[in-house]
């Protein structure tokens, strides 16, 4: 980002994964191959102070039990991470004790949320599934945050999911993952709209370089779909991610952060500074007041 906008500035949407410890198989294909090696915190360090991140959400990356201990394990001993969106899977009857073991591991006070890759079901409605449902009823007891990691076709199930759990606060990630590269902006701009018209529902501003042309994407093509979501949901429920190391199929870190920049150069100060970091830190418990 061009010029520092909050005195707390927060990347809510990162990754990291060692392929010594297990294979990340959704990373396949000669276009993939940029990303198909390990990635560790002591890559992303220099990346993100340099674009003068100074905390991190660190997310999950496969639906494999063993890693959400690993990350909270590596945010406990990190001044950088400070918090974890981890998965379980959400149709385990006893979920509910599942994640209150997890809060009570090493590291478990950093676990803000759970995710699961959505996007990857069959069925566009697994949302509504009653295992699911009472999977994410868990999730809100618990105390945590829910991100959605959805398709475009997958949005209306994910409004119907949100409207009837009022009590979880459910983060859209990667803005639903809008067709940037067609240039297309409806359906998926009124399903959009239509999340946030609940207002329990926030939004990151993460990963539209990878949804644009990987090569000739630039600022001016991302931004009605930034503007979407800045108008929809509001600069006080949108949250700036970077979606590191998968961002640099398309753009370096520091690429994407002045991207956003950019994209978000005709707010207030005030309006940046939730987006740069306020919203991450109220939404996922970060330190700067309740949750």
């Amino acid at each position: 980002m061009a010029t520092r906008t909050s005195p707390r500035v927060i990347d809510a949407h990162h990754h990291v994964w060692d392929l010594s410890v297990r294979d990340q198989e959704w990373i396949t294909g000669p276009d993939m191959a940029p990303i198909r090696r390990s990635f560790s915190l002591a890559d992303l360090a220099p990346e993100a102070r340099a674009a003068g991140v100074d905390a991190t959400v660190l997310v999950q990356t496969v639906t494999v039990a063993d890693e959400t201990p690993e990350f909270l394990a590596l945010a406990a001993d990190s001044d950088l991470v400070a918090g974890v969106v981890g998965w379980t899977d959400l149709t385990r009857p006893d979920i509910a004790d599942t994640l209150a073991a997890l809060l009570e591991l090493p590291g478990g006070e950093r676990l803000v949320g759970i995710r699961h890759q959505v996007q990857g079901e069959p069925d566009p409605e697994w949302l509504l599934r009653a295992d699911v449902h009472r999977g994410l009823t868990a999730v809100a007891e618990a105390g945590l945050v829910y991100d959605l990691l959805v398709l475009p076709h997958q949005l209306p199930a994910a409004v119907r999911a949100a409207a009837s759990l009022p009590g979880l606060t459910f983060v859209l990630d990667h803005a639903g993952k809008p067709p940037v590269a067609a240039g297309d902006l409806t359906p998926w701009a009124d399903h959009v709209r239509a999340l946030a018209a609940l207002p329990h529902t926030v939004c990151k501003l993460s990963g539209l370089v990878t949804e644009a042309d990987w090569h000739t994407w630039t600022t001016d093509r991302l931004r009605p779909y930034a503007d979407t979501v800045l108008d929809a949901f509001g600069p006080g429920r949108v949250m700036f991610g970077s979606d590191w190391p998968v961002c640099t199929l398309a753009a370096s870190y520091g690429q994407v952060a002045d991207a956003a920049g950019e994209l978000t150069e005709e707010l207030g100060a005030d309006e940046r500074a939730l987006v740069f970091g306020g919203t991450a830190a109220r939404v996922y418990g970060l330190g700067d007041g309740p949750r």
